[in-house]
């Protein structure tokens, strides 16, 4: 893949000086969950205090009014993206745009008002707020609820666009087409099973999926049809690593360089 262009988003920039400074962006030695060595690690679950989360909420709401995308309310799916979608609508309220959201169960309420789905009414545009999409399948899963209640899915709203491919983080053996949907651990990539041979991974005919070397984010855009709306993405981090003054972050740059080199998605 060719290199990385320079970016000139200040937005973006905040945003993962704002993450480094508070944990959620470490460097190192990490494995991720689909066994790629990872010189770099972001992790929502570290956007852990009050004012991280309103921070964060603030950045999405930026990201969000900036983008164009019209929507009538948010969609968090769990368990994540409950505390995301709710920081989130109190960053659009502070910026004037004061919306629903809403939020589904892992398993159905037999009692009270029953079903999986929780909060606002589910209805209009809807635009979904997670953190990472790693192969797209849970997006897919999020978006088939929507439909369900009778509403639009318009878009998925994500911190972090990492733009690397997602075929290596999706388990090889699809056995029948009966795979299990992808988790997310840490807010990084996972290793998954392909569930109807409908993700990244396999979405050619036949389930093969050999020659498919798209990202999460590019699939969810392509066969779900869905608008991908990122706070930052890798080429962010790196004009950052390129550019700060900081010797102890810069010297990063070259792991991260190489790692983009080897698992990002063509230019």
């Amino acid at each position: 893949m060719t290199a990385a262009a320079p970016t000139n988003d200040l937005l973006a920039q905040e945003f993962v000086q704002f993450s480094v400074e508070a944990g959620v962006l470490r460097f190192g030695d990490f494995t991720t969950k689909a066994g790629r060595k990872s010189p770099y690690f972001f992790n929502t679950g570290f956007f852990d205090d009050g004012m991280k989360l309103m921070r964060l909420g603030e950045f999405y709401a930026r990201r969000l009014l900036a983008s164009g995308v019209e929507f009538d309310m948010l969609f968090g799916p769990a368990y994540k993206g409950i505390t995301l979608a709710a920081a989130v609508a109190i960053g659009l309220a502070r910026h004037g745009k004061n919306v629903t959201y809403a939020y589904n169960r892992k398993e159905a309420k037999a009692h009270g008002e029953g079903g999986t789905l929780v909060g606002a009414a589910v209805k209009g545009r809807v635009m979904i707020i997670d953190d990472v999409i790693t192969d797209g399948a849970s997006k897919r899963e999020a978006a088939d609820l929507i439909r369900a209640a009778g509403a639009e899915p318009v878009g998925v709203a994500i911190t972090m666009d990492r733009q690397e491919r997602a075929r290596d983080a999706v388990a090889s053996s699809v056995q029948g087409g009966d795979g299990v949907a992808s988790r997310v651990q840490g807010g990084d990539a996972v290793a998954s099973r392909v569930q109807g041979g409908d993700t990244v991974a396999s979405s050619t005919q036949g389930g093969d999926g050999g020659d498919d070397r798209r990202s999460g984010v590019q699939y969810v855009e392509q066969s779900l049809g869905l608008k991908v709306v990122s706070i930052a993405t890798l080429s962010d981090l790196m004009q950052l690593l390129a550019t700060t003054g900081d010797p102890a972050l810069a010297a990063h740059s070259a792991a991260v360089a190489a790692y983009r080199a080897r698992y990002g998605i063509d230019a």
